[in-house]
């Protein structure tokens, strides 16, 4: 996973008023929390999610909101195993909580790499 860093939204919207952007926790293309418009609570997501940046501007920020939280990193564990993708990326797959670090998991809450697992 990429470095994780500490992003504002400042995107100025179409209808040319700036709308409430939020702060997100992003590894290179993967959102793993943010801090909803107004608030200080952060929202972890069990999977990090793809954010597609097109069309929007973030501002790192020079203080990490999320610095003080207990960040969760993927722990290694007897359940969890590194598999190939079809491409040749790498995954973690969790056997006793059916889940996977791959695209398809993400966007559907299930993917083949967990099905593979899965009794006949």
């Amino acid at each position: 996973m990429s470095k994780q860093q500490a992003f504002r939204e400042i995107t100025v919207w179409e209808d040319g008023k700036t709308a409430i952007n939020h702060r997100y926790l992003l590894a290179g293309d993967q959102m793993i929390a943010y801090i909803k418009y107004g608030t200080d609570t952060p929202v972890y997501f069990k999977t990090p999610i793809r954010i597609d940046r097109r069309g929007r501007k973030f501002k790192q920020l020079e203080v990490n909101p999320f610095a003080d939280i207990f960040i969760v990193q993927p722990v290694e564990s007897a359940s969890v195993i590194e598999i190939e993708g079809s491409k040749g990326a790498k995954y973690l797959v969790d056997s006793v909580e059916k889940t996977c670090t791959c695209p398809g998991y993400t966007y559907r809450g299930t993917c083949k790499h967990v099905k593979e697992l899965e009794p006949a």
